[in-house]
């Protein structure tokens, strides 16, 4: 536990100096003897034959974008295409020393990356293994077309299948690595350890830690390398990601068998260029990028500059790096330098950096430099050099006449990107049949036994209220659901701030530290982006995580994670992947402008993500069960006032054992039949309220109903009782403008226009923030708002006493304010 590490107030005082370990600086020096006795000649020859192949790709793209063609075939590619000419040996040396069990995730610019992984990973599986792979893979849809491309042997048919499934992803082929759903940018094929290339700046950093922080949790073998660029090194994501993974838990609070820290390092190409932004002198102030290893941690994250234009010297760091990380020692921080011949993108007139300076660089070629490395060894001749040449491009052009067909070539359908924009599959447990570890039986843990001894309603058999500590409250429905799938699955792992000894802000997690040994249940230092980034890695690659933000206004912190990683890579996989990742994300209140707001219509507007919001104890359990068998990310959305509220719907009280809640199906909570009064979230409770003064005072029968989904959300039987009632009101704590009731009001519209007696109206908070808690009540929905919603704009309560809420003029006004 972690108040085992008692920090000594005479120690933190005492005088001294922090002293950081050297960084060595270009340090390897080549040894041919050595050199040939780890790879054999066969091998140096391979990664020269790999660094051509590269060039020659980047090449090709580079004058398909600008001239149209390459080779005498013509071609008009619309998407993107960020080259690598320049930086061959960089990748090349990385991958010599990678296995298929080792994960890299790159950047934009990876297209090197890819090719490289792959050529070196399949050469280390053999021709059987890779056979399986081929014909497995897609049905077999990119072995087809690499069948048809010329070839003698084993050895070429391979390479036709990693060249053409690459060039046909940038396509946007349906037989590409990605059926042509990640493109350029993200294009990758796991088979071989190459990972999801991400197109965000840094976005691999979070991403990848997740992933190594799989293979540390599960034991899996292999390393985790994350490939950026020297410009994110600006980027919050990447030094949120490597403080987490180097955070002192991992070797002072986990058990020495749980083997140390993740085993990921951070390798930065170090290109010299953000785009134009020149971080050599400009735009960074590290002067050098391996020195800000030792801003991390006491070993400066084994940082060490390599040199990115000899691929042994980097094959040489790879390997002792690769040593340290499978012994639990990192994280470790590559300054790998190399440069882009070539702009950043096609259309680049590289306007920021002279000529002098290209052609400097060019002077020292790597693929020149390593090619009179080997003839002058005597690995290979000159024209064994330029057979080899010629031999690559034959093959690339030949793999570029079958890319280019459009007549032979489909792309997918929107019906397709429909089917792989969730999985919605179940899943009980991942991994492979072990079993889940616990600190204790499921049974004897002391909150289990609590829970059992609950009242599982909010009132006794006579009606009374049922005092909170008797009560089972909707934070229990979260740590049943929580609890029985750590039972079950045993690669489930959360982390967020404060999730173990304190047991969650919201003591959701109380008893989970007891049951849980620590690789399984931890904190994460107060970086969302880490933690949500994290969860996303985790997820693809093969385990269930559930991530928490404190309070849903934090989501702006994990945006990218949010938008576009954890929603997206499903979808851009082609469905390959899976991301069976829950984030619980709090809404609260109380704590004024930056701690109390709904954001529900963010998430709601990101394809790819589904979105759950319940607000009884039932549904805290049976939605959070539901998240937590599935395979895609769910957005989990809890309201602070409801933690502490018993069962009032259910007349059994909540179910003891396992039942998951219908997915999409909101829930009528009352029935009636002169209007429908929809709710999402906690303004459930004051919509009930509202009904009660319609009836009483009015006379009005209104039917209560609680959404609880956001996506998917089924209408079916919302339209139902607007056929019934002719009339709607929607509500929800979230600001009235952009609210995602807006987007059910119109669906209800254009759906049910012939129904309705009134326009649907929307009753939210005020567009203002959101101010202190004894002035809540001036900001989020009273009952007695819905009201005047009804009589202004649907039906005349008779001697209610309107405000001046819902009248034409004040909407005008309003807007005219932008408030």
């Amino acid at each position: 536990m972690a108040k085992q590490l008692e920090i000594d107030p005479k120690k933190v005082r005492e005088s001294g100096e922090i002293l950081t370990p050297p960084i060595p600086v270009n340090a390897y020096q080549p040894d041919w003897k050595a050199e040939t006795a780890r790879y054999g000649e066969d091998g140096l020859v391979n990664m020269l034959k790999d660094m051509i192949t590269i060039r020659t790709f980047e090449n090709m793209l580079n004058s398909i974008k600008t001239q149209g063609g390459w080779n005498g075939i013509e071609y008009n590619h619309k998407g993107p295409a960020h080259l690598s000419m320049g930086q061959e040996a960089a990748v090349v040396g990385q991958a010599a020393e990678l296995d298929a069990d080792d994960f890299i995730f790159g950047s934009h610019r990876s297209h090197g990356e890819i090719l490289a992984k792959s050529f070196s990973a399949a050469r280390k599986l053999g021709p059987q293994k890779v056979q399986e792979i081929m014909a497995s893979f897609l049905g077999g849809d990119t072995l087809h077309w690499a069948e048809q491309i010329p070839h003698q042997g084993e050895a070429d048919l391979i390479d036709n299948f990693i060249l053409f499934g690459t060039l046909a992803e940038i396509f946007a082929r349906k037989a590409g690595f990605n059926r042509g759903m990640g493109g350029s940018m993200h294009a990758f094929f796991s088979p071989f350890g190459s990972m999801p290339n991400n197109a965000i700046v840094g976005g691999s950093a979070p991403v990848a830690t997740g992933s190594a922080l799989f293979k540390r949790i599960n034991r899996q073998p292999g390393i985790v390398v994350a490939n950026i660029g020297d410009a994110s090194m600006g980027c919050g994501p990447v030094w949120e990601a490597m403080m987490m993974s180097a955070m002192d838990q991992y070797r002072k609070l986990w058990r020495p068998e749980d083997g140390g820290n993740p085993p990921i390092m951070y390798n930065f190409f170090n290109n010299f260029y953000g785009m134009g932004g020149q971080t050599s002198g400009e735009t960074m102030g590290y002067g050098m990028l391996a020195r800000v290893g030792a801003g991390v941690n006491p070993e400066a994250m084994h940082a060490e500059r390599v040199d990115g234009f000899n691929p042994l010297a980097v094959a040489d760091a790879m390997r002792r790096k690769k040593e340290l990380l499978l012994a639990g020692e990192g994280p470790v921080l590559l300054d790998t330098i190399t440069y882009r011949f070539a702009g950043h993108s096609p259309s680049d007139a590289s306007s920021y950096r002279t000529r002098e300076e290209v052609e400097a660089f060019q002077e020292i070629d790597s693929i020149d430099a390593f090619t009179a490395r080997l003839v002058d060894h005597g690995a290979l001749t000159m024209d064994q050099v330029n057979e080899l040449r010629a031999g690559i491009e034959e093959r690339l052009t030949n793999v570029l006449q079958v890319s280019v067909d459009d007549s032979k070539l489909d792309r997918v359908d929107a019906q397709y990107i429909e089917s792989v924009m969730l999985s919605n599959q179940k899943v009980e447990a991942f991994g492979h049949g072990e079993t889940p570890e616990l600190n204790e039986p499921l049974a004897d843990n002391a909150r289990v036994k609590a829970i059992a001894k609950k009242i599982r309603r909010a009132t006794d058999e006579n009606g009374k209220p049922v005092s909170k500590l008797k009560m089972y409250q909707f934070r229990d429905g979260i740590f049943e659901a929580m609890a029985h799938r750590f039972s079950i699955d045993p690669t489930m792992a959360a982390w967020g701030e404060e999730n173990r000894d304190w047991g969650g802000a919201f003591a959701a997690y109380r008893g989970l530290t007891e049951l849980l040994p620590y690789r399984r249940l931890f904190n994460s230092p107060i970086s969302e982006a880490a933690i949500v980034g994290s969860g996303v890695g985790y997820a693809l690659s093969g385990g269930r995580a559930v991530v928490e933000l404190m309070y849903c206004d934090f989501l702006g912190r994990a945006g990218d994670e949010v938008f576009n990683q954890a929603a997206k890579w499903q979808s851009m996989s082609a469905g390959e992947l899976k991301m069976p990742l829950v984030v619980r994300v709090s809404v609260g209140n109380k704590y004024g402008a930056q701690h109390s707001q709904d954001w529900s219509a963010l998430v709601a507007h990101i394809p790819g993500l589904k979105v759950y919001f319940p607000t009884t104890p039932t549904d805290a359990k049976g939605m959070l069960n539901l998240a937590l068998s599935g395979t895609d990310p769910v957005i989990f959305l809890e309201s602070q006032k409801l933690y502490d509220i018993g069962e009032q719907f259910e007349a059994d009280g909540v179910p003891e054992g396992y039942y998951e809640t219908p997915e999409g199906e909101p829930a009528i909570r009352r029935e009636g039949s002169d209007l429908t009064i929809a709710t999402l979230g906690a303004t459930l409770y004051g919509a009930l309220e509202a009904a009660d003064e319609l009836q009483e005072k009015y006379g009005l029968s209104a039917e209560v109903i609680d959404l609880r989904f956001v996506a998917p959300l089924n209408y079916e039987k919302l339209l139902a009782s607007v056929k019934k009632t002719g009339r709607l009101v929607l509500a929800s704590d979230a600001v009235e403008r952009g609210n995602f009731l807006q987007t059910v009001a119109t669906t209800v519209q254009n759906l049910a226009f012939d129904d309705l007696d009134a326009p649907v109206v929307v009753v939210g908070a005020r567009n203002h923030v959101t101010p202190a808690p004894e002035l809540e009540d001036l900001f989020f929905p009273q009952p007695s708002w819905i009201l005047d919603a009804i009589n202004e704009r649907i039906v005349p309560l008779p001697g209610h006493t309107p405000t001046a809420n819902y009248t034409s003029g004040e909407a005008i006004r309003r807007g005219a304010l932008g408030v």
